[in-house]
Protein backbone atom coordinates (compact mmCIF):
# COMPACT_ATOMS: atom_id res chain seq x y z
CA UNK A 1 0.00 0.00 0.00
CA UNK A 2 1.52 3.61 -0.86
CA UNK A 3 -0.66 6.55 -0.97
CA UNK A 4 -0.47 10.34 -0.78
CA UNK A 5 -3.12 12.57 0.25
CA UNK A 6 -3.36 16.19 1.72
CA UNK A 7 -2.10 16.47 5.54
CA UNK A 8 -5.57 18.35 6.07
CA UNK A 9 -8.20 15.59 4.27
CA UNK A 10 -6.50 13.17 6.60
CA UNK A 11 -6.99 15.21 9.64
CA UNK A 12 -10.67 15.78 8.98
CA UNK A 13 -11.29 11.81 8.63
CA UNK A 14 -9.23 11.13 11.66
CA UNK A 15 -11.38 13.85 13.73
CA UNK A 16 -14.35 12.02 12.13
CA UNK A 17 -13.56 8.32 12.49
CA UNK A 18 -11.35 8.72 16.03
CA UNK A 19 -13.70 9.16 18.64
CA UNK A 20 -15.19 5.50 17.60
CA UNK A 21 -11.97 3.79 18.47
CA UNK A 22 -11.19 2.38 21.89
CA UNK A 23 -9.01 -0.23 23.35
CA UNK A 24 -10.61 -3.42 24.29
CA UNK A 25 -8.79 -6.12 26.33
CA UNK A 26 -10.77 -8.89 24.34
CA UNK A 27 -10.05 -7.26 21.28
CA UNK A 28 -6.79 -4.84 21.01
CA UNK A 29 -7.67 -4.04 16.55
CA UNK A 30 -10.57 -2.07 17.94
CA UNK A 31 -8.17 0.62 19.32
CA UNK A 32 -7.07 1.24 15.60
CA UNK A 33 -8.40 2.94 12.51
CA UNK A 34 -8.43 0.97 9.18
CA UNK A 35 -6.64 2.85 6.48
CA UNK A 36 -7.96 0.56 3.02
CA UNK A 37 -6.93 2.09 -0.48
CA UNK A 38 -7.92 1.01 -3.84
CA UNK A 39 -7.77 1.89 -7.15
CA UNK A 40 -10.93 4.11 -6.84
CA UNK A 41 -10.87 5.69 -3.27
CA UNK A 42 -9.19 5.34 0.32
CA UNK A 43 -11.18 5.33 2.94
CA UNK A 44 -10.18 5.55 6.69
CA UNK A 45 -12.53 3.28 8.76
CA UNK A 46 -13.07 2.39 12.80
CA UNK A 47 -15.96 0.16 14.80
CA UNK A 48 -16.56 -0.29 18.11
CA UNK A 49 -18.52 -3.34 17.09
CA UNK A 50 -21.89 -1.59 17.58
CA UNK A 51 -21.14 1.10 14.97
CA UNK A 52 -18.90 1.84 11.86
CA UNK A 53 -17.83 4.81 10.73
CA UNK A 54 -16.57 5.32 7.03
CA UNK A 55 -14.51 8.55 5.99
CA UNK A 56 -13.69 8.62 2.38
CA UNK A 57 -10.95 10.76 1.48
CA UNK A 58 -8.95 12.26 -1.87
CA UNK A 59 -5.73 10.79 -2.49
CA UNK A 60 -3.13 9.16 -5.39
CA UNK A 61 -3.06 4.85 -5.00
CA UNK A 62 0.27 4.33 -6.40
CA UNK A 63 0.05 0.50 -4.52
CA UNK A 64 -3.76 -0.33 -3.39
CA UNK A 65 -3.83 -2.01 0.28
CA UNK A 66 -5.35 -1.91 3.51
CA UNK A 67 -3.70 -1.89 7.02
CA UNK A 68 -4.33 -0.69 10.66
CA UNK A 69 -2.53 1.59 12.92
CA UNK A 70 -3.36 2.78 16.37
CA UNK A 71 -5.84 5.29 15.80
CA UNK A 72 -4.55 8.02 18.77
CA UNK A 73 -1.02 7.62 17.90
CA UNK A 74 -1.89 8.37 13.85
CA UNK A 75 -4.21 11.40 14.66
CA UNK A 76 -1.71 12.96 17.31
CA UNK A 77 1.28 12.60 14.96
CA UNK A 78 -0.62 13.80 11.59
CA UNK A 79 -2.44 16.94 13.81
CA UNK A 80 0.87 18.08 14.57
CA UNK A 81 2.69 17.85 10.82
CA UNK A 82 3.35 21.14 9.43
CA UNK A 83 3.38 20.02 5.84
CA UNK A 84 1.06 20.18 3.58
CA UNK A 85 1.62 16.64 1.46
CA UNK A 86 1.84 13.46 3.34
CA UNK A 87 2.95 9.95 1.97
CA UNK A 88 2.28 7.07 3.21
CA UNK A 89 3.58 3.55 2.67
CA UNK A 90 3.47 -0.09 4.15
CA UNK A 91 6.49 -1.40 4.64
CA UNK A 92 6.43 -4.99 6.37
CA UNK A 93 4.45 -4.51 9.73
CA UNK A 94 4.81 -0.43 9.99
CA UNK A 95 3.44 2.39 8.06
CA UNK A 96 5.75 4.35 6.96
CA UNK A 97 4.87 8.52 7.05
CA UNK A 98 6.74 10.50 5.05
CA UNK A 99 5.82 14.53 5.21
CA UNK A 100 8.15 17.13 3.83
CA UNK A 101 11.36 16.00 5.66
CA UNK A 102 9.77 14.60 8.61
CA UNK A 103 9.43 10.69 8.47
CA UNK A 104 8.20 8.43 10.92
CA UNK A 105 6.98 4.44 11.30
CA UNK A 106 4.08 3.51 13.28
CA UNK A 107 3.59 -0.18 14.34
CA UNK A 108 0.20 -1.62 13.24
CA UNK A 109 -2.02 -4.86 12.74
CA UNK A 110 -2.82 -6.49 9.71
CA UNK A 111 -6.31 -5.42 7.79
CA UNK A 112 -7.12 -9.32 8.17
CA UNK A 113 -7.46 -8.78 11.97
CA UNK A 114 -9.93 -6.06 12.11
CA UNK A 115 -13.30 -6.60 12.41
CA UNK A 116 -15.98 -6.74 8.94
CA UNK A 117 -17.57 -3.94 8.12
CA UNK A 118 -21.47 -4.76 6.93
CA UNK A 119 -22.45 -3.60 4.18
CA UNK A 120 -25.44 -0.68 3.83
CA UNK A 121 -26.89 -1.35 0.62
CA UNK A 122 -29.31 -3.23 1.15
CA UNK A 123 -32.43 -0.92 2.66
CA UNK A 124 -35.46 1.66 2.59
CA UNK A 125 -33.58 4.74 2.00
CA UNK A 126 -35.00 8.54 3.50
CA UNK A 127 -33.54 11.78 2.92
CA UNK A 128 -33.46 14.68 5.19
CA UNK A 129 -32.16 18.09 5.54
CA UNK A 130 -28.85 17.71 7.74
CA UNK A 131 -29.62 20.55 9.75
CA UNK A 132 -32.82 19.62 10.58
CA UNK A 133 -31.80 15.77 11.58
CA UNK A 134 -28.90 17.38 13.54
CA UNK A 135 -30.95 20.28 15.65
CA UNK A 136 -33.48 17.28 16.12
CA UNK A 137 -31.54 14.75 17.60
CA UNK A 138 -29.38 17.81 19.59
CA UNK A 139 -32.74 18.88 20.96
CA UNK A 140 -33.49 15.00 22.12
CA UNK A 141 -30.43 13.51 23.49
CA UNK A 142 -30.46 14.93 26.63
CA UNK A 143 -33.64 13.19 27.91
CA UNK A 144 -31.60 9.50 26.83
CA UNK A 145 -31.33 7.31 29.89
CA UNK A 146 -28.25 6.72 31.40
CA UNK A 147 -28.13 3.50 31.86
CA UNK A 148 -28.19 0.14 30.24
CA UNK A 149 -30.78 -1.32 32.15
CA UNK A 150 -33.20 -0.58 29.82
CA UNK A 151 -32.20 -0.65 26.29
CA UNK A 152 -34.74 0.41 24.96
CA UNK A 153 -34.59 3.80 26.80
CA UNK A 154 -30.61 4.01 26.52
CA UNK A 155 -31.71 4.16 22.76
CA UNK A 156 -32.92 6.84 20.25
CA UNK A 157 -36.86 6.40 18.85
CA UNK A 158 -37.56 6.70 15.45
CA UNK A 159 -40.57 6.67 14.13
CA UNK A 160 -40.61 6.95 10.38
CA UNK A 161 -44.15 7.57 8.71
CA UNK A 162 -46.32 6.55 11.41
CA UNK A 163 -50.31 6.95 11.74
CA UNK A 164 -49.10 9.81 14.34
CA UNK A 165 -46.64 11.51 12.10
CA UNK A 166 -45.91 11.43 8.20
CA UNK A 167 -42.61 12.22 8.65
CA UNK A 168 -39.75 11.10 11.18
CA UNK A 169 -40.24 11.34 14.90
CA UNK A 170 -37.31 11.30 17.28
CA UNK A 171 -38.34 10.32 20.91
CA UNK A 172 -36.21 10.16 23.98
CA UNK A 173 -36.82 8.88 27.61
CA UNK A 174 -35.04 8.11 31.09
CA UNK A 175 -39.15 7.67 32.57
CA UNK A 176 -38.87 11.07 34.16
CA UNK A 177 -38.99 13.10 31.79
CA UNK A 178 -39.36 12.96 27.68
CA UNK A 179 -38.71 14.68 24.58
CA UNK A 180 -40.26 14.14 21.39
CA UNK A 181 -39.63 16.07 17.59
CA UNK A 182 -40.89 16.16 14.60
CA UNK A 183 -38.88 16.64 11.42
CA UNK A 184 -40.03 16.56 7.24
CA UNK A 185 -38.81 13.65 5.15
CA UNK A 186 -37.84 15.21 1.93
CA UNK A 187 -37.81 11.58 0.59
CA UNK A 188 -38.74 7.88 1.43
CA UNK A 189 -41.93 5.92 1.88
CA UNK A 190 -42.74 2.93 4.27
CA UNK A 191 -43.40 3.27 7.79
CA UNK A 192 -40.84 1.96 10.25
CA UNK A 193 -40.24 2.17 14.12
CA UNK A 194 -36.70 1.52 15.03
CA UNK A 195 -34.87 2.03 18.37
CA UNK A 196 -31.21 3.72 17.70
CA UNK A 197 -28.39 2.98 20.16
CA UNK A 198 -27.80 6.26 22.16
CA UNK A 199 -24.23 6.26 21.04
CA UNK A 200 -24.87 6.34 17.33
CA UNK A 201 -27.33 8.73 17.76
CA UNK A 202 -24.59 11.23 19.49
CA UNK A 203 -22.08 10.34 16.44
CA UNK A 204 -24.90 11.46 13.74
CA UNK A 205 -24.67 14.99 15.69
CA UNK A 206 -20.91 14.79 16.08
CA UNK A 207 -20.78 14.25 12.64
CA UNK A 208 -22.99 16.39 10.70
CA UNK A 209 -21.27 19.28 12.65
CA UNK A 210 -17.58 18.35 12.09
CA UNK A 211 -18.23 17.34 7.93
CA UNK A 212 -20.93 20.48 7.76
CA UNK A 213 -17.97 23.03 6.49
CA UNK A 214 -16.19 20.61 3.94
CA UNK A 215 -19.73 19.14 2.57
CA UNK A 216 -21.92 21.59 0.30
CA UNK A 217 -24.70 18.80 0.51
CA UNK A 218 -27.36 20.06 2.50
CA UNK A 219 -28.87 16.48 2.39
CA UNK A 220 -28.63 13.49 4.17
CA UNK A 221 -29.55 10.24 3.66
CA UNK A 222 -30.82 7.64 6.12
CA UNK A 223 -30.90 3.80 5.30
CA UNK A 224 -32.97 1.44 7.45
CA UNK A 225 -31.99 -2.03 6.84
CA UNK A 226 -32.70 -4.95 8.61
CA UNK A 227 -31.25 -4.93 12.56
CA UNK A 228 -29.23 -2.06 11.10
CA UNK A 229 -29.15 1.73 10.34
CA UNK A 230 -26.65 3.76 7.91
CA UNK A 231 -26.38 7.25 7.13
CA UNK A 232 -25.02 8.87 4.36
CA UNK A 233 -23.19 12.43 4.62
CA UNK A 234 -20.90 13.50 1.91
CA UNK A 235 -17.56 11.78 2.28
CA UNK A 236 -18.81 9.80 5.42
CA UNK A 237 -20.61 6.82 6.02
CA UNK A 238 -21.85 5.10 9.62
CA UNK A 239 -23.39 1.73 9.87
CA UNK A 240 -25.17 0.90 13.34
CA UNK A 241 -26.85 -1.86 14.69
CA UNK A 242 -30.24 -1.53 16.21
CA UNK A 243 -31.49 -1.85 19.72
CA UNK A 244 -33.92 -4.73 20.17
CA UNK A 245 -37.22 -4.47 21.66
CA UNK A 246 -40.50 -2.46 21.46
CA UNK A 247 -40.29 1.10 22.71
CA UNK A 248 -42.72 2.17 25.57
CA UNK A 249 -46.33 4.04 23.76
CA UNK A 250 -45.05 7.08 25.21
CA UNK A 251 -48.12 8.67 23.47
CA UNK A 252 -50.44 7.58 26.13
CA UNK A 253 -49.16 9.52 29.27
CA UNK A 254 -49.22 12.95 27.05
CA UNK A 255 -52.20 14.59 28.80
CA UNK A 256 -54.80 15.48 26.36
CA UNK A 257 -56.42 18.61 28.56
CA UNK A 258 -55.01 21.51 30.73
CA UNK A 259 -56.03 23.39 33.15
CA UNK A 260 -53.33 25.57 33.30
CA UNK A 261 -51.35 27.33 30.28
CA UNK A 262 -48.99 29.96 30.79
CA UNK A 263 -46.61 31.32 28.37
CA UNK A 264 -43.23 33.34 29.32
CA UNK A 265 -39.71 34.35 28.27
CA UNK A 266 -37.28 31.77 27.68
CA UNK A 267 -34.17 33.49 28.75
CA UNK A 268 -35.11 35.13 31.37
CA UNK A 269 -37.30 31.30 32.99
CA UNK A 270 -33.55 29.66 32.22
CA UNK A 271 -31.80 32.45 34.19
CA UNK A 272 -34.75 32.19 37.32
CA UNK A 273 -34.24 28.43 37.53
CA UNK A 274 -30.56 28.72 37.33
CA UNK A 275 -29.90 30.75 40.30
CA UNK A 276 -33.44 28.48 42.14
CA UNK A 277 -30.79 25.79 41.04
CA UNK A 278 -28.39 26.99 43.71
CA UNK A 279 -30.74 26.03 46.68
CA UNK A 280 -32.01 22.87 45.89
CA UNK A 281 -31.24 19.57 48.03
CA UNK A 282 -28.44 17.74 46.40
CA UNK A 283 -30.43 14.74 44.37
CA UNK A 284 -33.91 15.78 45.15
CA UNK A 285 -33.24 19.04 43.07
CA UNK A 286 -36.24 20.14 44.05
CA UNK A 287 -37.96 23.72 42.77
CA UNK A 288 -41.20 24.76 43.60
CA UNK A 289 -43.45 26.60 41.12
CA UNK A 290 -46.99 28.50 41.95
CA UNK A 291 -48.68 30.12 38.94
CA UNK A 292 -51.06 32.96 39.55
CA UNK A 293 -53.19 34.02 37.58
CA UNK A 294 -54.61 37.12 39.40
CA UNK A 295 -51.44 37.93 39.38
CA UNK A 296 -49.77 36.97 35.84
CA UNK A 297 -46.49 35.74 37.54
CA UNK A 298 -45.06 32.17 38.46
CA UNK A 299 -43.46 32.05 41.48
CA UNK A 300 -40.24 30.28 42.13
CA UNK A 301 -38.83 28.67 45.31
CA UNK A 302 -35.98 26.84 46.48
CA UNK A 303 -34.57 25.33 49.89
CA UNK A 304 -31.71 24.18 51.02
CA UNK A 305 -30.40 23.19 54.37
CA UNK A 306 -26.34 23.34 53.73
CA UNK A 307 -27.14 26.57 51.15
CA UNK A 308 -30.46 28.62 52.17
CA UNK A 309 -33.17 30.35 50.23
CA UNK A 310 -34.06 31.37 47.15
CA UNK A 311 -37.64 32.96 46.19
CA UNK A 312 -38.52 34.87 42.86
CA UNK A 313 -40.85 35.55 40.08
CA UNK A 314 -41.73 36.19 36.91
CA UNK A 315 -44.54 37.45 34.56
CA UNK A 316 -46.40 34.97 32.35
CA UNK A 317 -49.58 35.38 30.39
CA UNK A 318 -51.43 32.90 32.23
CA UNK A 319 -55.13 30.92 30.77
CA UNK A 320 -56.96 28.68 33.61
CA UNK A 321 -56.42 27.78 36.97
CA UNK A 322 -54.46 29.12 39.98
CA UNK A 323 -51.66 25.49 40.23
CA UNK A 324 -48.59 24.40 41.76
CA UNK A 325 -46.25 21.95 40.76
CA UNK A 326 -42.37 20.54 42.18
CA UNK A 327 -39.79 19.70 39.63
CA UNK A 328 -36.38 18.78 39.17
CA UNK A 329 -34.50 21.53 38.56
CA UNK A 330 -32.27 20.02 35.89
CA UNK A 331 -35.08 18.56 33.85
CA UNK A 332 -37.00 21.53 33.14
CA UNK A 333 -33.28 23.77 32.25
CA UNK A 334 -32.75 20.49 30.01
CA UNK A 335 -36.12 20.94 28.21
CA UNK A 336 -36.07 24.91 27.82
CA UNK A 337 -32.58 24.81 26.83
CA UNK A 338 -34.23 23.26 23.68
CA UNK A 339 -36.53 25.43 23.36
CA UNK A 340 -35.41 27.02 20.44
CA UNK A 341 -38.17 29.98 20.84
CA UNK A 342 -38.40 33.28 22.81
CA UNK A 343 -41.43 32.12 24.14
CA UNK A 344 -42.41 29.16 26.21
CA UNK A 345 -45.77 27.66 26.43
CA UNK A 346 -46.12 26.14 29.94
CA UNK A 347 -49.05 23.51 30.35
CA UNK A 348 -50.29 21.53 33.39
CA UNK A 349 -52.75 19.39 35.03
CA UNK A 350 -52.02 18.91 38.46
CA UNK A 351 -49.57 18.55 40.87
CA UNK A 352 -49.39 15.18 40.05
CA UNK A 353 -49.06 15.05 36.27
CA UNK A 354 -46.76 15.30 33.58
CA UNK A 355 -46.53 18.91 32.65
CA UNK A 356 -45.49 20.16 29.18
CA UNK A 357 -43.04 22.81 27.61
CA UNK A 358 -43.32 23.49 23.73
CA UNK A 359 -41.91 26.75 21.61
CA UNK A 360 -44.55 29.16 21.57
CA UNK A 361 -46.39 28.73 17.96
CA UNK A 362 -43.94 25.56 17.29
CA UNK A 363 -45.79 22.13 16.85
CA UNK A 364 -42.65 20.40 15.87
CA UNK A 365 -41.01 20.05 19.98
CA UNK A 366 -42.58 19.08 22.56
CA UNK A 367 -41.03 18.35 26.36
CA UNK A 368 -42.72 16.36 29.13
CA UNK A 369 -40.81 16.54 32.74
CA UNK A 370 -42.93 14.15 35.81
CA UNK A 371 -43.71 15.94 38.69
CA UNK A 372 -41.62 15.27 42.22
CA UNK A 373 -44.00 13.93 44.49
CA UNK A 374 -45.03 15.18 47.53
Amino acid sequence: MKITCTRDNLVKALSIVGSISNKSVNLPVLGNVLIKADDQKTEIIATNLELAVIAHIRSKVDEPGSFTVPARTLTEFVGLLSDEKIEMELQGSELVITCGKSSTKIKGTSAEEFPVIPSALDGSGFLFDAQDLKSGLSQTISSLAKSEVRPELSGMYFGFNTSYYKGLILAATDSYRLAEKKIKVQQGEGEFKIIVPGRTSQEIVRILSLAEDENKEKNVRVLVGENQIAMHYGNVQLISRLVEGNYPDYAQIIPKDFKTVCAFDTAKMIKEIKMASLFTTLGVNAISCVISGKEGVIKLASTSSQTGEYSSEIAADVNGEDNSIMLNHRYVLDGLSNVKNESTIFKMVSADSPCLLVPKEDETFLYIVMPIRQ
